[in-house]
C-alpha cells in the first residue's frame, strides 16, 4: 500500500476568493488556483488540469509496464488528458477524459499497440478512480 497527499488552502468566496495548491513532494508548493482560472482561462491551474496531468502519467506509466511484460520497450510516449467539466442539475462533475497518445516503439504493430494501450487505459489506477468516460487514441510514431 502506498499513500501521498495533496493539499489546498483557500481564502475568500468562490468568484472573489484565491486558494494555493500544494503537493506532498513539493513538486507544487503553493501554486495559485482560483475561479479564474477554472473556468475562465486566467493564469493558475485547477484540480481538472492537475487531474488530467495525473491521468496521463499514471496511463503511460501503466503502459510502459504492459508493453515490458509483453516484451517491448519504448523509445518514447507522449500523452495528453483532455479533462471535460460539464455543468449539471447538481453542480458540475468531471463527465470525461481523452487520452491522446503519440509512441515509439520499435517493433510493434499499430493492432498490438492499441490492445495493449487499451489494456493500459483500462487498468489504470486513475482511470479506475474517475467516474467518467474515457476514450483513447493512440498512435505510432512513423
Amino acid at each position: 500500500m502506498s499513500t501521498t497527499s495533496g493539499s489546498a488552502i483557500w481564502q475568500g468566496g468562490l468568484k472573489d476568493g484565491k486558494g494555493a495548491i500544494s503537493t506532498k513532494s513539493g513538486a507544487l508548493d503553493n501554486q495559485p488556483y482560483g475561479f479564474a482560472s477554472r473556468f475562465e482561462g486566467k493564469p493558475g491551474t485547477n484540480p481538472e488540469e492537475l487531474i488530467g496531468a495525473a491521468h496521463a502519467g499514471c496511463f503511460t506509466m501503466a503502459l510502459s509496464l504492459i508493453l515490458g511484460e509483453a516484451g517491448f520497450t519504448a523509445d518514447e510516449m507522449s500523452t495528453r488528458a483532455d479533462v471535460t467539466l460539464d455543468k449539471q442539475d447538481d453542480g458540475f462533475a468531471i463527465t470525461a477524459v481523452h487520452l491522446t497518445l503519440k509512441a515509439k516503439i520499435p517493433g510493434i504493430d499499430q493492432a498490438k499497440f492499441q490492445e495493449l494501450a487499451d489494456k493500459a487505459k483500462a487498468g489504470c489506477p486513475v482511470s479506475k478512480v474517475l467516474n467518467a468516460k474515457i476514450t483513447l487514441d493512440a498512435s505510432l510514431a512513423a
